[in-house]
């Protein structure tokens, strides 16, 4: 296989993430020691193709011929996400060396039993679709060979996170809000493991509620959330959920947090007809306590926690995170070099710098799958 060129270190990221609302492209710079970002956009699925991803996720049309159909789509998205920011940013994309996409995660189960028997994760959006449209070398299929090799296959950001945001004089952590929550702890002693975790759900919940009771996609600032007030009951029955405790490495998605856990939730707490606010209320609550005692259980000495992703534009979460957290600062991660929207984007450039060029990355303390190179490489 033919490397990338030598002459360019531009590489464009591409994510959609569990919540499923659009396409992240990120375009990165990787020339000097500190990664640049020269663009990003997030371009949202055209309607039919979101209804279509949903559907393959709640297990509506699953047969082998809509499967395969719905993974050209998702790459022709993906490719025209590519094409289109690279447009609005004048750079050809013969200039770019490598490309790294996610694809569109549609089942996550790292450890078989009770959803598919084996350990297994499966993202849409094929990749020979994505360099054939492009011209762009392509890596992709992150996280299924790290599941293949017996890790969790997520998350994969805490590589990344250390080289960007860890410090010697503090200890860190970066919070990644999406559909999931997940955590990279970064000790100021550098000889210590760089690890990460899923913590539990973030907007997967938040937005099946607010989109089943306001037909809203997301809840804006989480202002719907804030007139609302938390139901310690079922915040109780929530939190004793298994997951919570269990110790890392550990990885979830919304087939584990899904609107069922909920409903079960609810009537377990005696609560089935909870106000639907409150409930909101009490989903936000769900995600900042579970992180906070996660984060105080496995970095209690935490200075700063910085925060990346859709959930930073939630100003109750974010509010509620520095009340549970302080003296801890909390902040998006915009105010220590990335853009907090374009983190996740740029993880995917960065480990598709890797895959293209052979380097291994090794995040065994976060995944437990060994040292290895990230994904699957596809020329044009």
């Amino acid at each position: 296989m033919a490397s990338p060129s030598d002459s360019s270190d531009l590489f464009l990221g591409l994510i959609s993430g569990t919540s499923m609302d659009g396409i992240d492209a990120a375009l990165m710079d990787f020339s000097a020691a500190e990664p640049r970002l020269l663009g990003g956009e997030t371009y949202g699925y055209e309607p039919s193709l979101r209804v279509a991803i949903a559907a393959a996720c709640s297990g509506q049309d699953c047969t082998p011929g809509g499967l395969a159909s719905l993974d050209t789509r998702i790459g022709e998205a993906f490719a025209a996400a590519a094409r289109t920011l690279l447009a609005s940013l004048g750079v050809d994309a013969g200039e770019v060396a490598g490309l790294g996409s996610h694809g569109q995660n549609v089942f996550h189960g790292p450890e078989g039993a009770p959803f598919a028997g084996a350990p297994s994760t499966l993202q849409l959006g094929n990749p020979h679709v994505i360099a054939a449209r492009t011209g762009i070398a392509t890596a992709a299929d992150f996280r299924r060979r790290d599941v293949a090799l017996g890790g969790q296959g997520a998350p994969l950001a805490p590589a990344l996170h250390q080289q960007l945001f860890c410090s010697d004089k503090e200890h860190r952590a970066v919070l990644n809000l999406g559909g999931i929550a997940n955590l990279t702890l970064l000790p100021a002693d550098s000889s210590a493991p760089m690890t990460g975790f899923d913590t539990g759900p973030a907007s997967c919940l938040l937005d099946d509620w607010i989109q089943r009771h306001l037909d809203q996609a997301f809840d804006a600032d989480g202002a719907w959330a804030a007139g609302g007030t938390p139901n310690e009951a079922l915040l109780e029955v929530l939190l004793s959920d298994a997951y919570f405790a269990r110790r890392p490495p550990k990885s979830t998605g919304r087939e584990y947090f899904e609107p069922g856990w909920l409903n079960a939730g609810l009537e377990a707490a005696g609560v089935p007809d909870l106000a639907p606010r409150d409930v909101q209320a009490t989903l936000v609550e769900l995600t900042a306590r579970s992180v906070a005692a996660a984060l105080q259980r496995e970095l209690p000495a935490c200075a700063k926690l910085l925060v990346c992703g859709g959930g930073v534009h939630n100003t109750y979460l974010m509010n509620r995170l520095r009340e549970l957290l302080q003296p801890m600062i909390v902040a998006p991660t915009d105010q220590y070099g990335l853009p907090a929207d374009w983190v996740e984007a740029a993880l995917f450039a960065w480990l598709a710098r890797a895959a293209l060029r052979g380097e291994v990355t090794d995040l065994a303390a976060v995944t437990g799958a060994p040292a290895h190179v990230y994904g699957v490489s596809f020329l044009p």
